[in-house]
């Protein structure tokens, strides 16, 4: 193992090689796997030292994959005993993302190409009709094979096919020493190179959720962009070529925690008019796929503004989080304050959307507002035409 300097904080970051994989699968690894994982490992010097004591080399591969396993627990349940490294853990599909895509793979040969420590192939293989799995890194390819040991593997380069008529997913890496790659042609492989390598086959390619949607369609793809969100969060982008996408779709939105997809094959008709009983900020997969008014019209709801993603509507949709409009008033900090104290608010959520000035910090915001009340408000802060507006509500949950 190598200890490295990677990050905008340049922090160490172990660099595992293939002898520490072996020796880590090994059954004396796996008793020292066993007794780091006895430890709390909080007192990291005291502990550490322990671990050297009795396993001397040994101690940084088996401290940090403790700590790696440690951190998977949360986005990959069951891995327990898996291997992986820091950046491959970073990147790695959380459990429930993986498994719905793997579930619109149900019944295909599915070959992940760049399958790193297995994370993807591990759903893949409940799914699919047939999961295969290939890297160029060596030692990502050698903790796969302990992760998904059922599961066919073999080194290769993404851009080399060795694979002819399965459906291909790929994860390009992201990350350089840490930092975040943004241009789809920085990434590894490069987005164009694998859009050409695979033209023609069925391809499915996560990208970050923040990818230039215009950019992906100049480099020639046709097929549909799926954004994925999970525990609020927007995960990830997902392109799908036509082969596997559903005709006229070319945006979907998935919502995990609520089971909801919405595509913009459906209806957008929305009108725009005052606020209702509730405010609705729609999930972050909506907004980042373009289909806040496909939303709205779903849900029966209308928009604030023509060019804002608030909505609004007399009734909350189910399993839909919304703010019960208590007061409206010009953006202005005193009769904001004035307003809360009028209504006991002693704690504050603040949501703002294309406001920027003293609005654009909630935290210093709210520091401002010295609030002294027993109640629990939140404050939605939006532009209407041209106008700073913010709406005083109570949360639904």
């Amino acid at each position: 193992m190598v200890l490295q300097r990677h990050g905008h904080r340049g922090q160490a970051v172990l660099k595992f090689g293939l002898d520490d994989v072996a020796y880590l699968t090994s059954q004396a690894g796996a008793a020292a796997l066993d007794t780091v994982a006895s430890l709390e490992l909080t007192d990291r010097v005291a502990d550490v030292a322990r671990v050297r004591e009795r396993f001397g080399e040994r101690t940084p591969v088996l401290v940090e994959t403790v700590l790696l396993r440690r951190r998977a627990a949360t986005k990959l349940p069951g891995t327990g005993d898996w291997l992986f490294t820091d950046e491959a853990l970073q990147q790695a599909t959380a459990a429930p993302v993986a498994l719905h895509r793997a579930r619109r793979l149900t019944g295909l040969v599915v070959h992940d190409v760049t399958c790193s420590i297995g994370a993807e192939l591990a759903a893949l293989a409940g799914c699919a009709e047939r999961a295969l799995g290939s890297d160029v890194d060596p030692v990502r390819l050698a903790m796969a094979r302990h992760n998904t040991p059922d599961v066919d593997l073999c080194r290769a380069d993404a851009l080399h096919p060795v694979t002819r008529d399965a459906t291909v997913i790929a994860d390009p890496g992201r990350r350089t020493s840490g930092r975040r790659r943004f241009n789809p042609r920085d990434y590894q492989p490069a987005l164009d190179r694998l859009l050409d390598v695979y033209r023609g086959r069925n391809l499915v390619v996560k990208c970050a959720p923040g990818i230039d949607f215009d950019a992906v369609r100049r480099l020639g793809f046709d097929g549909e962009i799926e954004v994925t969100s999970w525990r609020g969060s927007v995960r990830e982008a997902c392109l799908w070529t036509a082969g596997l996408a559903e005709p006229g779709v070319r945006r979907r939105a998935s919502i995990l925690d609520s089971g909801e997809q919405l595509t913009d094959a459906e209806p957008n008709d929305c009108a725009v008019r005052p606020a209702g009983r509730w405010i609705v900020d729609p999930d972050g997969a909506v907004v980042r796929a373009g289909l806040v008014r496909h939303f709205a019209a779903r849900h029966g709801l209308w928009q604030l503004d023509p060019d804002i993603a608030y909505l609004s509507g007399d009734r909350l949709p189910a399993a839909v989080r919304g703010f019960e409009v208590l007061a409206q008033l010009p953006f202005d900090e005193r009769r904001l304050r004035q307003a809360l104290a009028s209504l006991d608010c002693g704690s504050l959520e603040i949501l703002v959307r294309g406001v920027g000035g003293i609005a654009a910090d909630p935290d210093a915001l709210r520091r401002r507002l010295r609030l002294r009340g027993g109640q629990s408000l939140s404050a939605v802060i939006t532009r209407i035409g041209s106008a700073a507006t913010v709406y005083v509500c109570r949360a639904s949950r």
